[in-house]
């Protein structure tokens, strides 16, 4: 006796968007299941064909006759389950979907992946649907997505959160005098350790960060002000002249008077990147539809 051949799954499909395009997206699925287009966009629909084994709802701007006909299927068919799939997307939609209790919500177009991960959970479900009055083993949905790489909390990403509200407060307050024994203890380390977590996770010591936002903020000053060369150490928190005129040198290789008079004395440059990100910009509608 030959084993009975293995069924495809059976896919109805609602296109609710606005050029029909639905066809497209099923092509997708074709070869791996048996797919049929309902005909009108209303529940009757389900009544004219064979009882499938998931509903598809393919919008492209979901809106609320679209939802709603979700919602009617869900109610007319409840042992159905139903995969939405939109190009619109936003987390209010998400969480809709969630609590409208879809069993699938896919974002288009879709990666390679995406539809791997979907095929594999279907095949599963239609097993689990075919066996479920004929044994007791349960079968496990493999139906979760991998977890997103934003909130994987790798060493390193605890170690930038860590000292996320450090570097914060430092933007805030390099001008003033501070201290680093208190931002440990902000952070519940000790100085030593904190000392060398912040030097792993930003390549320079407590101190040389400090001195290179004040630098930074220096050469800033030089720049774009008329106040003394002086004035512009007070500005960024130096109490002694000199020792400001020395670590500038240091750091940049001239003195703040030798830096403000190259600067001043090089032609200015055109700067076609700017203008056209401004023309982009100025291109850019005031409000996004979604």
């Amino acid at each position: 006796m030959k084993p009975e051949a293995i069924k495809k799954p059976c896919l109805l499909w609602f296109d609710l968007t606005r050029n029909r395009s639905a066809e497209e997206l099923i092509g997708h699925f074709r070869s791996a299941c048996d797919c049929h287009l309902a005909k009108g966009a209303n529940v009757s629909a389900i009544d004219t064909l064979p009882m499938p084994d998931m509903i598809c709802m393919h919008y492209d701007r979901p809106d609320m006759p679209g939802l709603n006909l979700l919602l009617e299927i869900k109610r007319r068919v409840p042992s159905v389950p139903i995969a939405m799939f939109t190009v619109q997307h936003s987390e209010e939609l998400a969480i809709w979907a969630m609590r409208s209790r879809v069993w699938e919500y896919m974002v288009l177009p879709l990666t390679g992946p995406e539809t791997e991960r979907f095929m594999h959970a279907l095949r599963q479900l239609c097993e689990l649907r075919r066996h479920s009055g004929t044994s007791n083993k349960t079968l496990l949905v493999e139906h979760g997505p991998s977890l997103p790489d934003s909130i994987r909390l790798t060493a390193e990403h605890q170690k930038h959160q860590a000292l996320s509200n450090v570097l914060l407060y430092i933007d805030q307050h390099f001008r003033d005098s501070v201290d680093q024994k208190e931002l440990a203890k902000r952070c519940g380390m000790t100085t030593f350790r904190f000392s060398r977590l912040f030097k792993e996770v930003n390549g320079l010591g407590f101190m040389d960060y400090i001195l290179s936002k004040r630098m930074d903020c220096a050469k800033e000053l030089l720049d774009n002000s008329q106040m003394p060369v002086t004035s512009n150490g007070y500005e960024v928190g130096f109490k002694d002249p000199s020792y400001f005129a020395r670590a500038f040198k240091q750091f940049t290789g001239c003195t703040p008077s030798e830096y403000r008079q190259a600067r001043r004395t090089t032609p200015p440059q055109d700067e076609p990147q700017n203008e056209q990100l401004s023309q982009v910009i100025d291109s850019l509608p005031e409000r996004i539809e979604l």
